[in-house]
């Protein structure tokens, strides 16, 4: 007899469509029965008392799969392969009667128990971490302390805790412990270079000898540890290119501002304040004062990551090192500030943050350079005082200068190659002061030169 796929098919979905609005029939009948209605009111106060019964026991059975999760977790891939083994030692000898797997299925089991026994119970302790200083410079000592206290009821066995600092990790032993005992390491970071090192989280490690268990728990959170770069005073050596106290005076000009500019005639609105009243009572008509708009003086730092700039890494950290100097001593004279790179723009609220910013500046190989760097510097600070632009030793002057013509007129710019073990120089294209660092400590008198 021939199948007809389709058909049988939409006789079976007309069948169960069928029977579950029957279901649905028979449910709401049931519903407003009088038996329901004179069962209700007895079945509500059973139905309260046994909610918390429920909800208890749902609790217990989360609580139950958390520890074995935890059970599961304290087993190392060593201890499961022991775990694997035992079993299969124990297959072996009950199918063949092999008495040798056998026995080597209760040493493997008693390892595993005997690692169980190294790893239960619990831990109470108060651990703090803290560190003497979270941002440092360069070469700078940065030391901090591990403070933890048994806060158990008990004696306490001997556990390893472990501090991961950066790519390592430091180890300690922590002794037998008495309640209210209190042990405190001290320990010391390397800050040869500049980074930013991650101290933590604090970790306590225990298990057997053979590592077939172990757990591990964290009792203090990790915290970061910026190491600055080094920078270097540059006291008096900048008052030089920002001459004026009390802002630049352009070209714009205002009802209301510092530098006096010349008198016009009364328009109304004008704030009386302003009136010149010598020069109204001479002429007969209201003349009021007009101003020049000034600007406060604002330094704008051009950093450049690209790597095809600089001729090894030790450069790009003595530019670094030279922006975040310019940067510091902006701030000392409460210039306002705006540093820049090919990743766009730091953050200058204050002279740490803009620190933090080239903490984490890294150079990478990038078909922009100085060139558009300059060019975004100019659109984004087009108010700027002076623009420094700080790079490596490989853009040439012709590219310099190029730079240097994507500021617009009347802003100085100067531009800094950084070079290790470069002699200090100082040098002009056209109206481009070019500075050649080949230390961090000579930066100073450069600038000094070039002021004068």
């Amino acid at each position: 007899m021939p199948k007809f796929p389709g058909r049988t098919g939409r006789w079976s979905r007309r069948a169960a469509v069928s029977l579950r609005r029957r279901i649905l029939r028979l449910r709401r009948a049931f519903l407003r029965s009088a038996y329901w209605r004179a069962a209700a009111p007895k079945l509500a106060p059973a139905a309260r008392r046994l909610a918390p019964v429920l909800e208890r026991t749902g609790a217990g059975l989360g609580s139950a799969g958390h520890r074995l999760r935890a059970a599961m977790a304290a087993v190392s891939p060593l201890g499961w392969l022991a775990v694997g083994l035992t079993f299969v030692l124990v297959l072996l000898g009950t199918v063949f009667n092999w008495q040798e797997a056998l026995v080597a299925a209760v040493g493997s089991g008693v390892l595993l128990v005997l690692g169980t026994a190294f790893v239960v119970g619990r831990l109470s302790y108060d651990v703090a971490l803290d560190l003497a200083r979270t941002r440092v410079a360069v070469g700078d000592a940065a030391v901090g302390s591990l403070s933890i206290t048994s806060t158990a009821a008990r004696s306490m066995l001997p556990v390893t805790f472990e501090l991961p600092v950066g790519g390592a990790v430091a180890a300690f032993d922590l002794p037998r412990m008495r309640p209210g005992q209190t042990h405190e390491e001290l320990f010391s970071i390397p800050t040869r270079r500049r980074a930013v090192i991650g101290v933590g989280p604090v970790e306590s490690v225990r298990q057997d000898p053979l590592r077939l268990m172990g757990r591990r728990l964290i009792w203090a959170d990790a915290v970061d540890l910026y190491v600055h770069p080094r920078t270097v005073s540059l006291s008096g050596s900048t008052t030089g290119f920002i001459r004026d106290l009390e802002g630049e005076p352009t070209t714009d000009l205002s009802s209301s501002d510092v530098a006096f500019h010349a008198l016009r005639a009364y328009v109304p609105g004008d704030d009386r304040r302003h009136i010149h009243w010598k020069t109204t009572a001479r002429t007969g008509t209201l003349m009021v004062r007009q101003f020049e708009e000034t600007r406060r003086s604002h330094v704008a730092v051009a950093l450049s990551l690209s790597s095809a700039e600089y001729a090894s890494e030790e450069d790009l950290e003595l530019a670094v090192s030279v922006a975040g100097s310019l940067g510091v001593q902006a701030f000392r004279e409460q210039l306002a500030l705006s540093v820049l790179t090919q990743d766009g723009p730091l953050r200058c609220v204050t002279a740490g943050a803009m620190l933090d910013g080239l903490t984490v500046a890294e150079g990478q190989t990038r078909t922009s350079g100085i060139v558009d760097l300059a060019r975004i510097t100019a659109d984004a600070v087009p108010n700027a005082s002076v623009v420094f632009l700080v790079t490596g030793t490989e853009p040439n002057g012709a590219a310099l200068r190029s730079a240097s013509m994507k500021v617009p007129p009347g802003i100085r710019c100067i531009a800094l190659r950084c070079g290790t073990g470069m002699e200090p120089a100082l040098a002009a294209i056209g109206e481009l002061a070019v500075l050649d660092i080949g230390d961090l400590h000579s930066l100073p008198g450069v600038l000094r030169k070039a002021v004068a």
